[in-house]
């Protein structure tokens, strides 16, 4: 029995999490849970579950559990967790990915900002902790699935991605979509702001970053696809020019249960079979660079390094929920993350509160842009 502590359990990935605990009731139990701000459906959890901690991460919040941003902490560190799934959303995991690691945790990571802000800072705290990173994400659970007991080589690696809602729209359209038409992803169901992170493309160059710290391949080696289907969800390229790829119908249960169990595996009969059949004709095409201008934007900011793949997610994080809450329209998402990271100068991510302070900058000249467009 491995203790299992979820931090962000009423998100889209901590619920689906729990469905997949809830049919290895004999290999897992369930230490913690830490949600936002969504007290009735933490309380239905913290009822069946019965978690030795319980905790909301929005300040001030009554619920008889501790609140604050520091739960996440707190969760990620208890003697009893040996794992730690961590599905927060955007920089506020950063933290308690890094005591977890330093506390020797394995961290199973659906939370990809925080590798994309402090990569080297995640390895770090690796090694000195002896906690482990296992992806969460389709596509790096793909990779690690292609790679894993395998004899090192691999010398490309192509991350897909469905293309999102807006594939085959002109650019002009694309420019005016609303956010209802932003969350109505073709083949997945997430949460609001990886949906329109999916919509443009920003999800994929955020992949990407993540991919680079995880697998430790230079920029050159990493590539994007366009997959409308989403059955292939990472291609390998080895040395020798064979390639390797992981196949399934779109779901995060598989990818989750594999970073729990990671490198064995469990049986899971809730886990949908794949049949080649019903998946029908697969398709791959380039990306359009001038519908999701987001990607490239993300991959130069991973290029330069530093701290401009800090400073690329907090501007999409502020011109994404601008968007959400309908003060600018789609097309001025890529417009400010533009403009953000043309006025930084990256430096060096030497520590968490250079870091931190990349963030905050960040996330200042974003709103000031987001406030120019009403």
């Amino acid at each position: 029995m491995r203790g299992v502590a979820i931090l962000g359990s009423t998100g889209s990935i901590g619920r689906t999490a729990l469905d997949v605990l809830r049919r290895q009731r004999d290999h897992f139990r369930v230490v913690a849970l830490t949600a936002g701000r969504n007290r009735d459906a933490l309380a239905a959890q913290a009822a069946e579950w019965r978690p030795g901690f319980v905790g909301l991460a929005q300040p001030g919040l009554n619920g008889g559990w501790p609140t604050g941003p520091d739960v996440l902490v707190e969760a990620a560190t208890r003697p009893d967790a040996d794992i730690v799934v961590n599905a927060v959303v955007g920089a506020a995991g950063l933290e308690a990915t890094l005591a977890a690691l330093h506390a020797g945790k394995r961290v199973a990571l659906a939370n990809k900002e925080t590798l994309v802000m402090a990569g080297d800072l995640v390895r770090q705290a690796a090694c000195a902790g002896g906690g482990e990173i296992v992806p969460v994400d389709s596509e790096h659970s793909a990779v690690l699935q292609c790679v894993t007991g395998r004899d090192s080589g691999m010398d490309r690696l192509i991350l897909t991605c469905s293309g999102g809602p807006f594939r085959e729209w002109p650019a002009a359209r694309v420019l005016q979509a609303t956010v209802e038409e932003a969350l109505r992803h073709p083949t997945w169901s997430m949460g609001q702001k990886i949906t329109v992170d999916s919509a443009t493309l920003a999800n994929k160059a955020l992949e990407l970053i993540e991919a680079h710290h995880l697998f430790r391949l230079p920029y050159d080696a990493l590539e994007v696809v366009i997959h409308p289907q989403s059955i292939v969800h990472a291609f390998v390229e080895f040395c020798d020019g064979s390639v390797i790829a992981q196949l399934g119908f779109p779901s995060m249960e598989l990818p989750i249960l594999y970073a729990l169990t990671h490198p064995g595996r469990l049986p899971d009969a809730g886990v949908r079979r794949f049949d080649p059949v019903a998946a029908g004709p697969l398709t791959f095409e380039p990306p359009r660079s001038d519908v999701f201008r987001a990607l490239g934007a993300g991959i130069a900011a991973g290029r330069a390094g530093g701290t401009a793949p800090a400073v690329f997610n907090a501007a999409n994080e502020v011109a994404v929920a601008a968007f959400l809450d309908r003060a600018i329209p789609f097309g001025r998402i890529s417009d400010v993350i533009d403009a953000v990271l043309a006025a930084h100068a990256p430096a060096p991510a030497t520590s968490l509160e250079v870091v931190q302070e990349a963030d905050r900058w960040a996330r200042v000249r974003a709103r000031e842009h987001v406030r120019s467009s009403w």
